[in-house]
C-alpha cells in the first residue's frame, strides 16, 4: 500500500529569510493527520537566504540529520563542534540529554537548499554527539547509497534508531529496494520527477509504503528512502 503526501499539501511558511515546507507537523504548523511516520518525525525542506540562519536554540532526545541539496550550511553547537556542510555530505546530531546549536548560511550571495530530518531515538537520555561524513555523489547515481543507519557500513553516519536511510540520484534508470516483512518505507523526492511503484511523484512529494515487498523507483531526480520498523 502506498499513501502519497502531496508537496502542495505540506505546511508552508515564507519568512523572507526562510522559505520552509513541513511534511509533518512542526512548530506553528499542526496537522493531526500528519504527525510523522513510524520513527520519522520531521522532514523540513528549507531555503535559507544568504547570510541568514537559525540562531542558537536547544534540542533534546532527537536524532537530527541534515542533507544539503544546494549551497552550504554552517553549524556550531554547545559540544564545541563547528563545521560547514555541503552537497555530498550528511550531518547527524544526536541531541540526547540536551544540546544547543545554530545553523547559518555562510554565503553572502547564494541561498542554501536543504532537508532537515528528525528521527525519534530508540532511548531517551543518550549522550549528545555529532558526526559528519562526505560521500562521492557519483556513487549515488543509479543506486541506493546507505547514508545513515543504526549499524552503519560504507561510512554511513550512525543513528540511534532502527532506521536505514538511503540516498539516490537517478538519470533515467531504476533502483529497487526489498522491504523485509514488517518493515515500512518512506520516500521523499528531493529533486526532479520519479515513479515509485508506478506512481508518478515530483520534487517535494512523499510516499508512505507498507505491506509491500519491493520498492521500485525510476525517473530523473534525487530522493531519500527511509527503511523503518
Amino acid at each position: 500500500m502506498i499513501e502519497i503526501r502531496q508537496r502542495n499539501d505540506r505546511g508552508h511558511f515564507d519568512h523572507g529569510w526562510l522559505n520552509t515546507y513541513h511534511t509533518f507537523s512542526f512548530d506553528r504548523y499542526y496537522d493531526p493527520q500528519h504527525m510523522g511516520f513510524r520513527a520519522l518525525r520531521v522532514i523540513n525542506e528549507d531555503r535559507v537566504a544568504p547570510a541568514k540562519g537559525f540562531g542558537a536554540h536547544p534540542h533534546r532526545d532527537m536524532e537530527i540529520i541534515t542533507y544539503i541539496l544546494e549551497g552550504a550550511l554552517e553549524h556550531k553547537d554547545s559540544m564545541g563542534t563547528g563545521s560547514i556542510i555541503r552537497p555530498g555530505e550528511v550531518q547527524r546530531m544526536s541531541a540526547g540529554t540536551g544540546v544547543t546549536h545554530s545553523e547559518f548560511n555562510p554565503s553572502k550571495t547564494e541561498p542554501v537548499h536543504l532537508l532537515q530530518i528528525w528521527i525519534l531515538p530508540e532511548a531517551s537520555g543518550i549522550k549528545p554527539s555529532y558526526e559528519q561524513k562526505q560521500f562521492n555523489r557519483e556513487n549515488m547515481h543509479g543506486r541506493l547509497r546507505l547514508i545513515a543507519a543504526r549499524d552503519p557500513v560504507d561510512d554511513a553516519v550512525k543513528i540511534h534508531q532502527d532506521v536505514k536511510l538511503f540516498a539516490t540520484v537517478l538519470d533515467g534508470n531504476t533502483v529497487k529496494h526489498n522491504l523485509l516483512k514488517g518493515r515500512y518505507a518512506w520516500i521523499q523526492i528531493a529533486r526532479g520527477t520519479m515513479a515509485v511503484n508506478g506512481i508518478p511523484l515530483q520534487a517535494g512529494d512523499g510516499a508512505a509504503i507498507s505491506a509491500t515487498d519491493v520498492v521500485e523507483m525510476s525517473g530523473n531526480g534525487e530522493a531519500l528512502l527511509f527503511d523503518l520498523n
